[in-house]
């Protein structure tokens, strides 16, 4: 009997055999002892098993630092550094795959839509610890912007994935500095700087008199 995962392992190693997806639902199924009717019972397209696989991914890292002891304690941007290790370490077991999938699509300024799901994950996720943070002071609320910031966060884990992709570290030692680098910037971004203490400032003198007169002009 056909499961969503019976699918989801007998794509990949049809795709990582043949290098190319099935040339059809019908071919597949019959090489699998299934039906068409149960392959669609399960995903309306080959497209649509890619997006399981890379949500489960995601869904799998989720549940594995949440369950972690000291997760309560970490801050936005530990959570986040958290997520990023513990997702590329996960993907090193199905490295093949995720370098097939995410080359096969051509580079744009969109991501490839086999992570479609996965990213409604990343960013639930994302608002998830960037709220904390917000809420606690860590970060900034700046307005129009801090809506934003999941946006900063989603950019900064394609740069990594493509990345990766491209490594040829002993051990993916070059991906784990780009995570540190790349995640602490982006949470630096995040972060009060002397321009928010300098806007303030002159958002004070503004609305406390002439800005002039204050200035001593």
């Amino acid at each position: 009997m056909a499961t969503t995962e019976s699918i989801q392992n007998a794509y990949i190693d049809y795709v990582l055999t043949e290098g190319h997806e099935p040339k059809s639902v019908y071919l597949f199924a019959k090489n699998n002892d299934m039906s068409e009717e149960e392959f669609y019972r399960f995903f309306g397209s080959f497209e649509a098993v890619e997006q399981s696989i890379w949500a489960d991914y995601a869904r799998k890292t989720i549940t594995e630092i949440k369950t972690q002891e000291i997760w309560p304690q970490y801050s936005a941007r530990e959570k986040a550094l958290s997520f990023f290790y513990s997702f590329f370490e996960l993907l090193k077991s199905s490295r093949s795959f995720a370098v097939y999938s995410i080359r096969k699509h051509p580079r744009g300024i969109s991501s490839p839509r086999v992570l479609d799901t996965f990213k409604n994950l990343f960013e639930g996720f994302a608002d998830e610890i960037l709220r904390d943070g917000l809420d606690s002071g860590e970060l900034t609320d700046r307005k129009f912007f801090a809506k934003r910031y999941k946006d900063g966060l989603w950019m900064q884990f394609g740069f990594v994935l493509n990345f990766w992709i491209n490594d040829n570290s002993a051990g993916f030692e070059k991906t784990d500095e780009a995570i540190e680098k790349g995640v602490n910037v982006t949470f630096d971004l995040f972060q009060r700087s002397p321009i928010d203490n300098l806007i303030d400032y002159g958002k004070f003198l503004v609305k406390n008199g002439n800005f002039k007169e204050k200035m001593g002009l």
